[in-house]
């Protein structure tokens, strides 16, 4: 039995935030589906999720996106990014294409594929939003979905 939180103590955000990190890193792999299949995705799927969402981070920032974008989105270093980009590209999700601004670098663009593939994960997370939050109050849902979207703001800041 849980206990009942006192409401003259402030709420402890912080354990419970890295509880649920935990929770859905070992979870969310086998439940996002494949567009074209309906099947459950796989890990290579889930790492292209990465990469597209790291992609497309970076290009509503600014209008271009490269690997070293996708390396620090993720927290992991340019030959780990240099892999996932390609293991994306091969698997029809992205394309590379030379920079208009400087001829040297390549530019990352999400295909067709990508974007489905991201619309597809954007709503299952939604669905999942809306089933662990079914039984609040709408205004109670609003709030936590607004409080959410500004520490995911904050944090790519």
């Amino acid at each position: 039995m849980r206990d009942t939180p006192d409401p003259t103590q402030p709420a402890d955000g912080g354990p419970a935030l890295f509880r649920l990190v935990r929770f859905w890193s070992r979870r969310w792999s086998g439940r996002i589906f494949d567009p074209h299949t309906t099947q459950p995705a796989d890990a290579g799927r889930v790492q292209h999720i990465q990469v597209l969402e790291a992609v497309s981070a970076a290009l509503r920032s600014r209008d271009q996106a490269t690997v070293t974008d996708v390396a620090t989105q993720l927290g992991i270093d340019h030959s780990g990014a240099s892999r996932m980009v390609r293991d994306a590209t091969t698997a029809g999700y992205l394309i590379r294409t030379t920079s208009s601004h400087d001829r040297r670098r390549a530019v990352l663009h999400l295909t067709k594929s990508g974007d489905r593939l991201l619309a597809t994960s954007h709503a299952w997370q939604r669905e999942c939003f809306d089933q662990l939050t079914a039984t609040w109050p709408p205004h109670d849902r609003h709030q936590f979905a607004t409080y959410l979207q500004r520490l995911a703001d904050e944090t790519a800041t």
